[in-house]
């Protein structure tokens, strides 16, 4: 089988495929058109983000069999079209949940605790002590929306905290030893931290909007390390001025490029967060360890050797 290479990964990739007769190539600079000219002499394709793969690719795209995401979300490709012309669709979102996990926590822990903000006072000699007071997680209610690979490992890390974990899927008879499962409704009634772990679909575009954050009984914590279209910032920025929501924990922006490489909007709300106190804001790194760079590109090693040798 030929496949097409269209973002550098692990070169264990490379590596293993060829190792199993594949026949690779790899193509990181030309264009969208440039592809679709040529992707119609390739069996699959191995992609992050770099390129859309829409209808108009899909159709080009006659002899592919496959399509692997080196990732967990899918949003790049027009899936419904690919499941029309029989392309199997391969991602990994067993290769970071542990990253991501580990990063929710990590981001809450220095916000909370005030962390970044009373190292840098004492580096700059302020010695403050009742104003970095910090808050804790024991104890706490964590809702999580979503329960696939991403949420399981979350709610395993927050349950060692001490925190009662519940969460909300559009699947049912997913609880486990670290979460319950709730109704959307039960989990705005106990959520002290809100945390996403969804795909962005028409049905998770702007999930957490206005009406969304005022439902919730409690001032809450916010996480999302999911993707930025899934909150409409607007709100957001409102609620922590307000102080509905305590603090917000950003590795995804409303803002980013589609690619995830850089932003593609500056505005009043943008400015707020990366101002703020109450926001932490990462780019789009939870799931970017060195650990899991090498773990998704296993994983989609193993299950494209699974499918076609």
């Amino acid at each position: 089988m030929k496949i097409l290479l269209l973002d550098k990964n692990h070169p264990l990739i490379t590596e293993q495929l060829l190792a199993k007769n594949f026949v690779l190539e790899g193509d990181f600079t030309s264009s969208y058109d440039e592809i679709c000219q040529k992707i119609q002499n390739y069996d699959g394709v191995i992609i992050r983000s770099r390129i859309p793969l829409d209808k108009n690719f899909l159709e080009k795209g006659k002899n592919l069999k496959f399509i692997a995401r080196v990732g967990a979300g899918m949003e790049n490709i027009d899936i419904p079209v690919a499941e029309k012309l029989g392309i199997q669709l391969i991602n990994s979102p067993e290769g970071n949940r542990d990253s991501v996990a580990e990063h929710v926590v990590g981001m809450l822990l220095i916000l909370m605790n005030r962390l970044f903000i009373a190292s840098q006072e004492v580096k700059n000699g302020i010695w403050l002590r009742e104003e970095n007071r910090g808050d804790e997680l024991l104890g706490k209610t964590v809702g999580l929306i979503g329960y696939g690979n991403m949420g399981k490992a979350t709610a395993k890390r927050f349950s060692g905290f001490g925190c009662k974990v519940v969460f909300h899927d559009i699947l049912p008879g997913l609880a486990d030893e670290y979460a319950s499962q709730v109704s959307l409704d039960e989990l705005k009634q106990s959520a002290d931290i809100l945390s996403l772990h969804i795909p962005l679909t028409p049905e998770t575009h702007y999930l957490i909007d206005e009406k969304f954050i005022s439902d919730m009984k409690k001032d809450f914590y916010f996480v999302n390390t999911a993707r930025g279209k899934n909150i409409e910032t607007k709100y957001l920025v409102e609620a922590l001025r307000s102080g509905k929501v305590k603090g917000a924990c950003l590795d995804v922006l409303e803002y980013e490029k589609s690619s995830f490489e850089n932003l593609e909007t500056e505005n009043e709300d943008l400015k707020y967060l990366l101002e703020s106190d109450k926001a932490i804001v990462t780019p789009h790194i939870a799931g970017w360890t060195h650990q899991s760079k090498e773990k998704l590109a296993q994983v989609i090693v193993d299950k494209i050797v699974a499918s076609y040798c």
